[in-house]
């Protein structure tokens, strides 16, 4: 069954073109792409659990697929096109197809009266093409196609409605910071054919111990380039400013692009090559600083944020540093354990506001009101005509704050565990923890304001919209009812040995991770009263943003946005981002487009090339021309009177 792992590329992939054609030909035959585009993913993922199960008996640890020979150059450098079944990319498999697919369900009936409907589900389906391709590739070069491709179909969805200038621009600010960080995986794998002679991820890991001493700076140069792609890929500091604007495609691409598939791809890259990073100590630093920064920062802008697709936005940017975090520490199955179960609650999140987005924008529609549908101040009191909704919404807002016993809380914990153990040994990681123990406080309290603002209190939208208000069909409904589930029960799959649990991810990981962990320090065991501690410390920093965000909010008078007041001092600051894009804005982007405006085309195109040289030789043919032209004047002594002055001047030069 593993060596059939292609079938599962191949189902979207099918899909992908088959509702590329009927958006040319057929763009109405809504049916048909509704049936296409969520079965290609149903038998995907039939085939990620047919792998898996194969897996689970194989007593290999990964089985190479070898599907073409793709770049045959000579002895030394030849890679095929191939794909690698290992303990990670099986996990990653149904984790993609899986949640992939509850989103695509969803997209039918969110998506359903837009007109651009199969272009969208062609566009969804490429989406987990590349995303496959990328987290099974065996070497580099191959998961670099998939890498690249997520960037291009992100580009895509997010400007999917391109004809809105803004929704158009923040596709392009998605793929110029992508393409900054794809510079670094660029230069990674240069070196690393440099050095190892290999970009195959088997081979990285055999080599990489007998080249690269401990600590070497060739090795450390290589674990920063690739980590300036995870950056990129994974919005983090100082290139986290593309994903907060991503909301500007549909929600389930939102949905789809921070829990199951785009933005993990760097923390999956640093598994992947963790033998590289465990070379290089001060890699695995800049990991998790860069990482505990993020999640603080992120969270801290979440605070004042009002559309509520962007307060989960920069949720989902806070999430991802704690998986770096993880991964920074050394702790390689939290962070992974962490990027399944925030998949199953970002998911559910970013489907719940897409129903209540769904709901008030047909509320507003039929109330003949312009109001905002996503921003939170014209919502209020949905618990009334929206239970599913906000029930499963409090689930998973439980489960992203880590309050137990829910998915969140256990592989949020393990992180902060993680941190906490490796300060222990580096006092730079007790500032991580700190940093991560705050964030996980201002993600409790951002939460619960988001949910008092949407679902508590009176309905700010007007009396004739409440009467359009109704809780989304079953065809989205269903999806969320699912990832409910999982929120609830994910954290099974790697419960600590203090609640009974085996840890079973760590287990299962511990073949892909075995090379990086035998060369790292061991992570010290946090037990006893220590361990209580912490966990105490976490849930209380869970329970007091709980129920400090619904206190607060319950408290305050919200005003709806044309009434809102201007914001003024720090929370200025924090509702304009710190105001990073306009530092970015006047350092970065104004400057190149002086330098490409005013120097490569005002000087080099139109003056240089367009009237010196095109122009210029034109205008020196024509006047040689007009000169040619006046000798020709069909007077016969003038031209006797040519030809004797010519015969002078050459026989005066051959007489010299």
């Amino acid at each position: 069954m593993v060596q059939l792992v292609w079938l599962a590329v191949a189902f979207p992939l099918f899909g992908a073109v088959a509702n590329a054609l009927l958006a040319i030909r057929r763009p109405a035959a809504k049916t048909a792409v509704s049936i296409i585009g969520v079965g290609v993913l149903a038998g995907a993922f039939v085939v990620a659990v047919g792998v898996f199960n194969a897996l689970v008996h194989d007593p290999r640890p990964s089985v190479p697929v070898v599907l073409w020979h793709w770049m045959p150059v000579s002895e030394r450098l030849s890679i095929d096109f191939a794909f690698r079944v290992d303990h990670l990319s099986a996990i990653m498999l149904l984790v993609i197809t899986g949640v992939g697919g509850l989103i695509h369900l969803f997209s039918v009936g969110y998506m359903r009266s837009d007109p651009g409907y199969a272009r969208y589900f062609a566009y969804l389906n490429l989406f987990i093409v590349f995303m496959l391709v990328l987290v099974l590739g065996a070497s580099l070069p191959v998961s670099f196609i998939g890498w690249e491709g997520v960037g291009l179909c992100s580009y895509l969805l997010i400007g999917f409605w391109y004809e809105i200038d803004a929704n158009s621009d923040a596709g392009k600010k998605a793929f110029l910071a992508n393409r900054i960080g794809d510079f670094g995986v660029l230069v990674a794998m240069f070196l690393l054919w440099w050095h190892l002679g290999t970009l195959d991820f088997v081979g990285i890991t055999m080599r990489a111990g007998a080249v690269f001493p401990i600590g070497s700076s060739a090795a450390l140069l290589i674990a920063l380039a690739l980590f300036l792609g995870c950056t990129g890929k994974s919005a983090q500091i100082p290139l986290y400013v593309w994903l907060p604007d991503a909301m500007a495609g549909p929600t389930p691409v939102s949905a789809l692009i921070h829990a199951a598939t785009m933005v993990t791809a760097g923390v999956f890259l640093v598994v992947r090559t963790a033998s590289v990073f465990a070379l290089a100590p001060v890699s695995l630093e800049v990991v998790a600083v860069v990482g505990a920064l993020t999640a603080f920062v992120a969270a801290s802008i979440g605070l004042r944020q009002y559309d509520i697709k962007k307060v989960l936005a920069y949720s989902t940017v806070s999430q991802l540093g704690y998986m770096f975090l993880g991964v920074g520490t050394g702790a390689f199955a939290s962070g992974i354990f962490h990027l399944i179960t925030h998949a199953f609650f970002k998911a559910l999140l970013f489907l719940g506001a897409g129903s209540v987005i769904h709901a008030l924008h047909h509320a507003f529609h039929h109330a003949h009101s312009d109001a905002d549908a996503q921003d939170m101040r014209n919502m209020g009191g949905l618990r009334r005509w929206m239970p599913w909704t906000f029930s499963l919404m409090l689930v998973a807002t439980l489960a992203i704050s880590g309050v137990p016993p829910f998915s969140g809380f256990f592989s949020k914990d393990e992180i902060l565990g993680a941190a906490f153990a490796r300060g222990t040994q580096h006092p730079i990681y007790l500032v991580c923890w700190a940093l991560a123990l705050g964030a996980a406080l201002m993600t409790a309290f951002y939460m619960a304001r988001l949910l008092a603002m949407t679902f508590l209190g009176r309905f700010r939208g007007g009396d004739k919209a409440a009467e359009y208000l109704h809780d989304a069909p079953w065809t989205m409904t269903g999806p969320l009812v699912v990832l409910g589930l999982l929120s609830v029960l994910g954290g099974v799959i790697n419960l600590p040995h203090f609640v009974g649990g085996t840890g079973w991810l760590e287990r299962w990981l511990a073949p892909v991770t075995e090379t990086a962990r035998m060369t790292m320090t061991p992570l010290p065991e946090v037990e006893g009263a220590s361990a209580l501690l912490l966990i105490s410390l976490a849930v209380a920093a869970a329970a007091v943003g709980l129920i400090g965000g619904w206190w607060v909010t319950s408290r305050a008078t919200i005003l709806t946005p044309a009434q809102s007041p201007e914001e003024h001092g720090f929370w200025r600051a924090v509702y304009h981002k710190y105001y990073v894009d306009e530092l970015y804005q006047k350092v970065f982007v104004n400057p190149t487009v002086w330098l490409s405006r005013r120097v490569l085309w005002q000087t080099v195109d139109a003056f240089l090339v367009d009237r010196l040289g095109v122009g210029g030789t034109a205008r020196l043919a024509e006047g040689l021309g007009w000169l040619g032209s006046r000798l020709q004047n069909g007077q016969v002594a003038f031209y006797v009177t040519m030809f004797a002055v010519g015969a002078v001047l050459i026989l005066r030069t051959l007489v010299r």
